[in-house]
């Protein structure tokens, strides 16, 4: 039996959107640029049939992985959750300790995390010291450069 893993309802959506987007537009895209780069004589110094069956064997590979993310996917909704213990799908509000910079983080399944957003995996270190506590409490976890400290000001369920 292959192991479940958690999804946001939002990560989930997106993640159906870009398979959608990659079979329904992607690939007859691919398919086309295919059949005129074929339509153009030798395949074997042919750049451009090159390029295409390329781009169409990553499609390809991203749609089956898409596939196998989506049919395993334990989708959880975080608006319909509460309370100030940290757990999965909680947007956390924290302060550095050394620093007092306050951050706000999602935490978030391994598929939709994105730093650039504030999305940290539930398998990061930050995100492992934050869930099970509680506003007031202190995170720590060990980072490249050193000891991190956060004191947790707010969980929030977005």
């Amino acid at each position: 039996m292959m192991e479940k893993f958690p999804l946001t309802k939002i990560g989930y959506d997106l993640l159906e959107q870009e398979l959608k987007s990659r079979k329904g537009i992607e690939r007859p895209n691919i398919i086309a640029e295919i059949a005129e780069a074929r339509s153009k004589g030798d395949l074997s110094e042919n750049a451009e049939y090159s390029a295409a069956k390329e781009k169409q064997a990553f499609n390809e590979g991203r749609i089956q992985e898409l596939e196998a993310v989506i049919s395993r996917a334990q989708v959880i909704d975080p608006t319909k959750m509460s309370g100030n213990i940290v757990r999965f799908g909680a947007t956390v509000l924290v302060a550095n300790i050394d620093t007092d910079e306050e951050n706000e983080y999602q935490i978030v399944g391994d598929y939709e995390a994105d730093i650039a957003k504030n999305k940290i995996s539930l398998s990061s270190p930050l995100a492992k010291a934050l869930i099970g506590k509680e506003i007031g409490d202190i995170a720590e976890y060990l980072a490249p450069n050193g000891k991190k400290s956060y004191e947790i000001l707010e969980v929030k369920w977005l």
